[in-house]
């Protein structure tokens, strides 16, 4: 089975009690097993500015799902939980990403593999490095941690 990094985050409401119900979610499922858990971050929001401040930690998981499979047991999850998509990027009360799917590429329309934020986010890049500093980014063959450097100017 691949390993595959699921991104959780939070902005609305009990941030840290809605980051732990989504990973109890995760754990409580068949067909997902959670391997280890990053620390979590307070982050500020990224794209949509005027919104609160975001907890964000990262999940580490092996699946038999296929990556579309577990998008929409992702958004299940959050379905659930009650997040409404009411305005791109804005807030809510639960965000499930999935990152990276073993070392699938994919760019559908509904879905992009590794996920577009991952090299551009230094928060996802902090916590993939905390996960396993010798994860390479599936589409260049770099090191996470590499690219992480270039944000840090110096090694996690």
């Amino acid at each position: 089975m691949p390993l595959v990094y699921i991104g959780l985050g939070s902005n609305l409401g009990d941030r840290r009690g809605h980051i732990d119900e989504a990973t109890r979610r995760l754990r409580e499922r068949t067909d997902i097993s959670v391997i280890r858990e990053s620390s979590v971050l307070e982050t500020d929001p990224v794209d949509c500015l005027n919104q609160p401040k975001f907890l964000n930690k990262i999940v580490l998981v092996e699946t038999c799902l296929d990556p579309t499979q577990l998008l929409k047991t992702l958004q299940e999850i959050e379905d659930a939980m009650g997040r409404r998509r009411t305005v791109d990027k804005g807030p809510r009360v639960i965000d499930l990403d999935l990152l990276l799917h073993g070392d699938t590429i994919l760019d559908t329309e509904r879905l992009t593999l590794p996920h577009p934020g991952v090299r551009r986010r230094r928060f996802i890049l902090t916590h993939l490095v905390e996960l396993d500093p010798e994860l390479r980014d599936p589409a260049t063959g770099a090191k996470y941690s590499l690219i992480l450097q270039k944000y840090t100017g110096r090694l996690p």
